[in-house]
């Protein structure tokens, strides 16, 4: 019988052998598949499972540390103590780095395994390639890991308690963004290996890509899943009234998002008309890579962030090198096989095909901008050529200069016919929803402000234009079809998400109100029509802390509507002061309270925000996912795909891509 306080060891001898396994699968199906040796390819899927089961049970091994308090593990005792709540308890084995670490790896394990799976109808030498290289990043991450970043390591003698997890890290948003996060992150792993799997086969066809389609649109959905869900937690717990602070590390994710965005588009191109392949195999290599550079950010000590894990070069040396490697490697077997990455395909300056490469693009030339402004402060820096800072006005502007050719794009793409089309035809079938659109983005703000103003009005006609160009879109196909697949579902919602997305950051940017102010007891502030009545204080005790927390009331026209409790936490265990915001949520509008300092005498430094639409933004976050889950439940992707690409006849006027 193992007692609880060996179980580490167990964890630590699982990762040992999942390592082992890993480098088994990295070679032996990849040498098969060089043979056509059916018993070395039959390796590939047991071996995945197996790497699953031990990374699962080093998992396993760790959360159980972290149930019991095993402050014998280091790791453990870092990051917990004996009065904090055993949710985050669980959670905070991710919440650092070598915790974070295991569950890249863990989720990785998962990703493979699903490939082994879930593939069944693809060659089962394809498969065995696809698993290799997925082997091939576990080794990776694994002995990053097991060499720089033990999570198992112990010290002696054990403390009697720990240090606490961080408090702002012990929120219900911090228990789920990461693993979805992970997922969306490590998943673009797939459509990276099926990308290399191709090359090495020498074989880009419309199977590799109808198959790399469902694995990249999943990982897109969970990516945009937990990006959404960071700027909800960051909202709702940094106390700053905001949804997106264009910090590194939130850059970090949007990069890989973006690139992951035109993926999903020239796989449709080309899976449907052979076009595009440099452009996808291109795009498959570069989402994952950013993927490795956002995991590089993080854990490499280069910044300083709320979301930031670690803070050891050495670590970030490591990761640099594996992504030098990454990067590197399957670039030069892209040189090596670029002769068989030629599309076949032909097709007019105006055609889908066009409107697909523009949109792939813009996405890319917003990747970049991002990308410059996030690393080169970083690399000013690093070599000693000052610091500058890059902020909020630069990625604002960029993206509002790539927005309006993008959403316009959005709304005409999908009208437009495969190979060839008349400019006419379609302005004639959309020119009423300009009208509308443009009209609508001039009325709606003069309503709610009482001036125009020229972003606002531009912002709104965008939002309308995606909608009403999708809704029309969707009417024309159901008219004209007995049955519409779910891929074309899952569009209409991820371009209406899309839609509420702009509606909402519009609003946010243009009509949002704030005010910091002194407040005492009975004393009221009145913001927008709404007014804040502040009551006092009182205090209350929490599992491991103690808060001080406001009563502030909600009027409007007299009438009480909701009540504000805003929080002054003080965490026993740190000392820690922090502020839980309070909000009074609304599909229109939020009403939000922020507490600062206590002034005496009862009165406190309040921070009030009016957030017109708010809820727009995650609700377009929901809307997108749910298109993209849709989309990968189209039966065609669990049908087995002939391996010769046809030419296919030109589309009806409104197709799902």
């Amino acid at each position: 019988m193992i007692s609880e306080l060996g179980i580490p060891e167990l964890g630590h001898f699982a990762l040992i052998i999942a390592f082992a396994i890993s480098i088994l699968l990295s070679i032996v199906p990849l040498v098969g598949a060089a043979r056509n040796d059916a018993a070395m390819i039959a390796v590939a899927r047991p071996a995945a499972l197996a790497q699953l089961l031990f990374v699962g049970l080093a998992y396993a091994a760790l959360t159980q540390a972290f149930i019991v308090h095993n402050f014998s593990v280091l790791y453990v005792s870092q990051h917990s103590n004996l009065v904090q709540p055993l949710m985050y308890r669980i959670s905070g084995v991710w919440g650092s780095h070598e915790g974070s670490l295991l569950l890249w790896s863990l989720i990785l394990c998962i990703w493979t395994t699903a490939v082994a799976v879930y593939s069944r109808n693809l060659p089962d030498v394809m498969v065995a390639r696809v698993l290799a290289v997925m082997g091939m990043i576990s080794v990776g991450f694994l002995s990053f890991m097991l060499f720089t970043s033990n999570p198992f390591e112990r010290i002696f003698p054990a403390p009697a308690d720990g240090n606490a997890l961080n408090p702002l890290l012990q929120d219900p948003g911090l228990a789920i963004h990461p693993p979805m996060l992970y997922m969306g992150y490590v998943g673009f792993s797939v459509a990276f290996a099926f990308a290399v799997a191709a090359l090495m086969g020498g074989k880009l066809d419309a199977t590799w890509a109808r198959w790399s389609r469902p694995w990249t649109t999943i990982a897109w959905s969970f990516l945009t899943l937990g990006i959404g869900l960071g700027s909800w937690w960051a909202y709702n717990e940094l106390g700053w009234g905001g949804w997106w602070f264009w910090d590194p590390v939130e850059n970090a994710s949007f990069m890989p998002w973006l690139v992951g965005t035109a993926l999903i588009h020239s796989l449709a191109s080309t899976e449907k008309r052979g076009v595009f392949k440099s452009w996808t195999v291109l795009l498959a290599i570069l989402a994952f890579s950013l993927s490795l550079l956002g995991t590089f950010i993080v854990r490499s000590g280069v910044l300083v962030s709320v979301h930031a894990f670690a803070t050891d070069p050495a670590r970030g040396v490591f990761i640099l090198i594996f992504l030098c490697l990454v990067v590197g490697g399957s670039l030069a077997l892209y040189a090596w096989r670029a002769e068989t990455v030629s599309s076949s395909g032909r097709f007019e300056w105006f055609s889908r095909e066009t409107a697909l490469l523009l949109n792939n693009v813009i996405l890319l030339t917003a990747a970049v901008a991002v990308f410059v402004g996030t690393l080169y402060p970083l690399v000013l820096d690093a070599f000693a050529l000052g610091k500058i800072s890059v902020g909020r006005p630069y990625f604002d502007t960029m993206f509002a200069l790539v927005s309006v050719p993008l959403l316009s794009l959005l709304g005409i793409g999908p009208f437009v016919r495969w190979k060839s089309d008349n400019p006419a035809r379609v302005a004639k079938q959309l020119r009423l929803i300009l009208v509308i659109a443009l009209a609508l983005g001039a009325v709606i703000p003069f309503v709610q402000n009482g001036s125009l103003s020229l972003a606002t009005a531009l912002g709104v006609a965008a939002a309308i234009w995606v909608a009403l160009t999708t809704l029309f879109g969707f009417y024309l196909r159901w008219r004209s079809s007995s049955r519409m697949p779910l891929s074309f579902f899952g569009m209409t919602l991820a371009h209406l998400g899309i839609a509420s997305f702009v509606i909402g950051v519009t609003f946010v940017m243009s009509y949002s109100t704030e005010k910091d102010l002194r407040m005492e007891p009975g004393s009221s502030y009145t913001m927008d029509n709404y007014e804040f009545v502040f009551l006092g204080t009182h205090q209350i005790q929490g599992p491991n802390y103690v808060a001080d927390e406001g009563m502030i009331e909600l009027r409007k026209d007299g009438k009480l509507i909701g009540e504000l409790a805003p929080q002054k936490r003080v965490y026993t265990d740190q000392n820690n002061a922090m502020t839980e915001a309070s909000i009074d949520d609304g599909l229109f509008r939020d009403l939000y309270a922020a507490m600062g300092e206590s002034l005496g005498g009862g009165a406190w430094s309040l921070r009030l925000y009016y957030k017109p639409m708010i809820r727009w933004i995650w609700l377009g976050c929901i809307l997108m996912t749910l298109g993209g889950v849709l989309a990968v439940s189209d039966r065609r992707y669990r049908q087995r795909v002939k391996h010769s690409l046809r030419a296919e006849p030109a589309s009806p006027a409104v197709t799902s891509h």
